[in-house]
């Protein structure tokens, strides 16, 4: 057990820069709505925790829209519902990597408690902070055990053990993680009693785990409203359209019609934001 723990003497020299970079497609200098929709989809492409490229998805996205447009576009001869079909069926590989997202974050957050426990545990008997969170790592598993375990890998390239935990909460997308990485930090500058401190933690952590389930709970019935309002209105759209295929082109026709259209399009994408928005602020975590 000795031999395979990190320890000051037996450091290795930090070759941490030699790691592979990951595939991105945003830059880092650059700035404006696509560059923030890039950066969105590299965000969603790493917590998903797939290990794909981003090109791959993409090209799961073009299939996609090609595979369910063309079945459309056989079925009714429409150019206009095909090109709907076609948007829905490039955007089923990225709801997919959504649900992935949120999977994966609500395992990481039921292991967690559990984790900062065995790792107060390991304190206890006199080991060092790189050693606990070694032997941790190989005992919890994925995806959270996934994380720690490329944290170890960094330590034992000479990375310090502040920067191979810095970028855990943007790999995994949550916050509470955050304050696992400051405990880290500022026990290796500071030190103090890091076994009180992570079983605090742990108790803080769980206590906040059971305010969400119960707001989530409180919630339910307003969130099902407010997803209901925004699934509706182009629910009823593609319905219509896939009944009369020349619906839509009527509709157009007309200029009440496209007047309304246009409007009723326009609140609709701001209600949809704003619910998302809302969404998003009441399940963060």
């Amino acid at each position: 057990m000795a031999s395979s723990t990190i320890t000051n003497a037996d450091r290795p020299v930090d070759f941490s820069s030699i790691l592979k970079p990951r595939e991105e497609f945003a830059q880092p200098q650059a700035s404006g709505s696509g560059e923030r929709l890039n950066r969105w989809f590299d965000q969603l492409m790493l917590q998903s925790g797939l290990g794909i490229s981003p090109g791959i998805v993409l090209m799961l996205c073009l299939l996609g829209g090609i595979t369910v447009g063309g079945f459309i576009f056989v079925l009714q001869e429409n150019f206009l519902t095909t090109a709907l079909a076609a948007v829905v069926g490039f955007l089923l590989p990225v709801f997919f990597l959504m649900y992935v997202r949120s999977s994966r974050q609500n395992q990481i957050l039921g292991q967690l408690p559990a984790m900062l426990e065995e790792l107060a545990r390991a304190a206890t008997t006199g080991r060092s902070v790189e050693q606990c969170l070694q032997l941790v790592a190989a005992d919890t598993p994925s995806p959270l055990g996934d994380e720690l375990q490329l944290c170890v890998r960094r330590m034992q390239m000479g990375m310090p053990m502040r920067d191979a935990v810095a970028d855990l909460p943007d790999r995994t997308g949550l916050m509470t993680l955050r304050l696992f990485c400051m405990t880290l930090g500022v026990h290796q500058q500071t030190g103090g009693d890091l076994v009180w401190v992570l079983e605090q933690l742990s108790k803080t952590i769980r206590d906040r785990l059971q305010y969400l389930g119960r707001l989530r709970a409180m919630t339910a019935a307003s969130r099902a409203t407010a997803l209901l309002m925004v699934v509706l209105p182009p629910g009823v759209l593609i319905f219509f359209t896939l009944r009369d295929p020349d619906y839509f082109s009527k509709l157009m026709g007309s200029s009440w019609g496209r007047n309304g259209t246009i409007i009723a399009f326009t609140l609709t994408m701001i209600g949809t934001i704003w619910v998302l928005r809302i969404l998003r602020d009441s399940q963060r975590t």
